[in-house]
């Protein structure tokens, strides 16, 4: 036991020492290769000893696996080994050998190994191989570490006659592809694995994997000897690997754990270990690049740089596996099909005539059944990228290609994505190159610019696509009026091309579009619309989400704003393009509904029925009775309801909500009973809550905390109060998940949400929810501004800070506490932050020094 510690204590002296020359190196790449070596030869060198004390016979071997088997032994990775068997021995049928395996095994773990050990005989190994790749993976890489060098060489032999190099690079390949599904295909995960990720660790390892299994070369040297790869090419992966590896030794040295994830709780201190240093106070914060943000778009161009380079070398081995499905067939002068891929006809073809770079990607858009770009194309893209300069960036026959790879009826999204992936498009267009990579620290944005971009690019192409129409068939169905959908590409490509910048990014980007627009020849009107879309292009989501829409000077403002039914139509689709492509979660069917509103609102304007609320209160009651005709209610049974409500209800409520007010309700008015009613939104998403109650100073407050307390998010609160002293409220509000029995929860709501309302006395204390790991490391500084509205009879409250669970209950208890009366709210979640507009009234609003106090104590609520 004695020798056991000493072993134990000499192993982690020595291996601390490795660890902090891997933490004292700096932003240096170099030597983190050999360090990792180091680290696999003093795990082997323990392993020895252990072997040895456990007086194993020759017959058996012990082998290193997986990344120990590369001796590229990460500081908090697993030591994978394999205890190697000759096939009459078995620890199934030899208690006395198993019993020994077991000791080693312990020692191991005693002496402070992290093993992961499996016990296998040669047969066992090369029947587990065949059936399952994962383990025909981690034998590729085995190694001996001692033992029987005879059976080990046996072993190899064998394994290595048994493997279909064919079948192993499909297997790999299609593993491959469901792996960088997981990450949705992109490199530029704002929280990236930097070695499962496209474009991590494992693309290079793929590499080797495959090339090993055929007998291609077991080292990147080697298969540029064996004509797969440049010299240049192995250059770029050597440097990119090896930043890869320190980026992961540095988060596993932070994190104290093994950790290969850039989380956002760790980006800033792997920033700050490459020497990467926060801004001074007398920096311009707008125009300073973080640190974080330095290092993350210094790994988006390794892992682009890894997956062009991935792509180019396992076409190549692909074609060595499978030479007679390479045969080339002419598609011009320039341009071959080769298994459905684009071949240059040269490899020097862009050298000798530079113009045919951006056809390549026009060929591929053009010709049927052209899925990608071939290795030789790849290759000879990434070597002409120094052509690509001011001066190719001001021809005009490239300027043409372009101009015509936009207004292409079909493939704009996937050629402008892989005129990004091989670099192409930020070399032509240079400002596009600014941004890519670029995190946004916002808080829902969950792309780099450029990728929010192109996604951006794709929602729009989509609206054009007969297959989509289903998905947002209003967006679509305006879309076939629409006569230039290049317009809205080149929109969508220039509305946010200026971000990072310091400054308003609407208004810079307008210059890039004007620009833009000017070489490429694009003729005046077309022009002014670009550039208004891309000015424009955040007021119409911010009047939809902030701005009470029933309010007819608000309408005609916007319409007066926008101006005509073309710029009004082209700023709704790329609206709705932009908000789908930030986050998945950013997107809801009530904000949907708010711009549809927003757009027939204004539509109606424009037309020149400029909006008459007498005349909009009558048609809303009008609808509202033939419905409720449907369902056969007493003779003028919504009188009594309605004749309680003004105007303002009318305008705020379409004809179906108040046809589904007044079933619920008419028979109640007047009885002093509350009553909460809950039904399936009609927008199908979430859950429409009704609450008719006596009105009180706190009730809004008591709502909130009940939502706040079940989960729930409220998207939308249209808050009414009656002649008659009851408040008429109606809640849209959405949870996590919704059971399938959706009777159970609306039920439970019901009766919860009243007796909720029906307790007296002081509103419970908030509770402190728990912010998410984003919200931590990118806090907002809470805003609150309190102003009167355009008619200075009812104020505008709003709000923005870091989203929590329980925070619109916090500023509810504030409203409340100065009795502050609610008509709307409009609750806008964006990712993490929220961004919520209060429409309110109360006698504490017409003094300054409470007007004061009001915005102090929801700071300190919302802080």
């Amino acid at each position: 036991m004695t020798d056991l510690q000493a072993l134990r204590s000499r192993y982690r002296a020595q291996k601390s020492t490795l660890l902090q020359s891997l933490a004292s190196s700096g932003a240096s790449t170099r030597g983190v290769r050999a360090t990792l070596g180091k680290l696999s030869g003093l795990a082997d060198a323990t392993l020895k000893i252990l072997w040895q004390n456990a007086g194993f016979s020759s017959p058996f071997a012990l082998a290193a696996v997986g990344g120990y088997g590369r001796a590229e032994l990460f500081p908090f990775s697993d030591v994978d080994v394999l205890v190697l068997l000759p096939d009459d021995q078995s620890p199934d049928t030899d208690a006395q050998l198993k019993a020994r395996i077991e000791g080693f095994i312990g020692s191991c773990w005693d002496a402070g190994l992290e093993i992961g050990s499996s016990v296998r005989t040669v047969s066992e190994c090369l029947s587990e191989a065949a059936r399952d790749v994962t383990v025909q993976t981690s034998l590729i890489e085995s190694r001996l570490i001692t033992g029987n060098v005879a059976l080990f060489a046996a072993f190899e032999k064998q394994f290595y006659a048994a493997i279909d190099p064919q079948a192993f690079f499909v297997a790999k390949t299609l593993e491959l592809r469901q792996r960088h599904s997981k990450f949705e295909d992109t490199p530029y995960s704002l929280e990236p694995n930097c070695k499962e990720s496209p474009g991590g660790l494992r693309d290079l390892q793929v590499i080797l994997w495959v090339a090993k299994a055929a007998g291609l070369g077991n080292n990147w040297d080697a298969l540029a000897k064996g004509g797969l790869a440049t010299a240049f090419e192995i250059k770029q992966i050597k440097h990119n690997e090896a930043l890869l590896r320190l980026i992961r030794v540095r988060l596993h040295l932070i994190a104290q754990r093994r950790e290969d994830r850039l989380v956002f709780d760790l980006q800033s201190a792997v920033a700050q270990s490459f020497g990467y240093e926060a801004p001074s106070p007398s920096v311009d914060k707008r125009a300073f690049v973080r640190p974080s943000e330095a290092l993350m778009r210094r790994y988006y161009w390794a892992a682009k740089a890894v997956t062009q380079l991935n792509q180019i070398l396992l076409l190549n081995i692909e074609e060595r596996l499978n030479p007679s499905t390479h045969e080339r067939r002419p598609i011009n002068a320039r341009f071959y099909d080769k298994a459905g891929m684009v071949e240059v006809a040269s490899d020097d073809l862009y050298q000798r005539e530079p113009h045919a770079i951006l056809e390549t990607f026009l060929i591929y858009q053009t010709t049927v059944g052209l899925k990608g770009l071939s290795a030789r194309t790849l290759r000879a893209l990434f070597n002409a990228r120094g052509l690509m300069n001011g001066k190719f960036r001001n021809d005009p026959v490239n300027r043409a290609t372009f101009k015509q790879i936009l207004m292409q009826h079909d493939g704009i999204t996937h050629a402008m994505r892989l005129m990004n992936q091989t670099s192409v498009l930020g070399r032509y267009l240079w400002v596009f190159r600014k941004i890519v990579g670029q995190m946004q620290h916002d808080l829902f944005h969950v792309y780099t610019v450029d990728q929010h971009i192109l996604m951006v690019l794709r929602n729009v192409r989509r609206f054009f696509i007969v297959e989509h129409a289903h998905e947002y068939p209003f967006c679509s169905q305006l879309a076939s009026g629409w006569d230039k959908p290049w317009i809205l590409y080149i929109a969508a490509l220039f509305h946010d091309i200026a971000k990072g910048r310091g400054g308003d990014h609407s208004e810079l980007g307008v210059i890039e579009a004007r620009r833009f627009c000017k070489q490429h020849g694009i003729d005046r009107t077309d022009a002014s619309l670009i550039e208004y879309i891309v000015h424009e292009h955040l007021t119409m989501s911010r009047v939809a989400q902030k701005s009470d829409l029933s309010d007819p000077d608000i309408i005609a403002a916007f319409a007066k704003r926008v101006g005509n039914e073309r710029n009004l139509t082209a700023l709704y689709l790329l609206t709705v393009a932009d908000i789908r492509g930030t986050s998945p979660k950013v997107w809801n069917a009530w904000k949907g509904k708010l711009l549809e509103d927003l757009y027939r609102l204004t539509l109606r304007a424009l037309g020149g029925r400029a909006p008459d609320p007498d005349a909009e209160v009558e048609a809303h009651k009008r609808e509202a009775l033939i419905l409720l005709a449907l369902h056969a209610l007493p003779f003028e049974a919504h009188k009594a309801l309605w004749d309680t409500l003004d105007v303002g209800y009318f305008m705020r409520h379409d004809a179906a909500d108040i046809a589904w007010h007044t079933r619920q309700l008419s028979r109640y008015v007047g009885a002093g009973k509350s009553i909460v009613r809950a039904r399936l939104s009609p927008l199908g998403e979430g859950v429409q809550v009704l609450v008719y109650t006596p009105d009180q100073a706190d009730l809004f407050a008591r709502i909130c905390g009940y939502f706040d307390q079940c989960g729930f998010s409220i998207l939308d609160a249209r808050v009414h109060t009656a002649n008659n002293g009851y408040a008429l409220d109606t809640f849209q509000v959405i949870a996590s998940s919704l059971p399938e029995h959706y009777q159970e929860l609306t039920s439970m709501v019901e009766s919860e949400l009243g007796r909720a309302i029906a307790q007296t006395g002081p509103l419970p204390p908030p509770s402190r929810g728990r912010v998410s790991r984003r919200v931590k490391s990118f806090p907002i500084a809470p805003w609150v501004t309190l102003r009167p509205d355009e008619k200075a009879q009812r104020w505008l409250l709003n709000i923005s800070a870091s989203d929590r669970v329980g925070l619109l209950y916090c500023v509810a208890r504030v409203l409340a506490k100065h009795k502050i009366n609610l008509q709307l709210a409009k609750v806008n979640t964006l990712g993490e932050r929220v961004d919520d507009t209060f429409l309110i009234q109360g006698a504490e609003l017409q003094h300054n020094r409470a007007q004061i106090e009001i915005e102090t104590e929801l700071l300190e609520a919302l802080a």
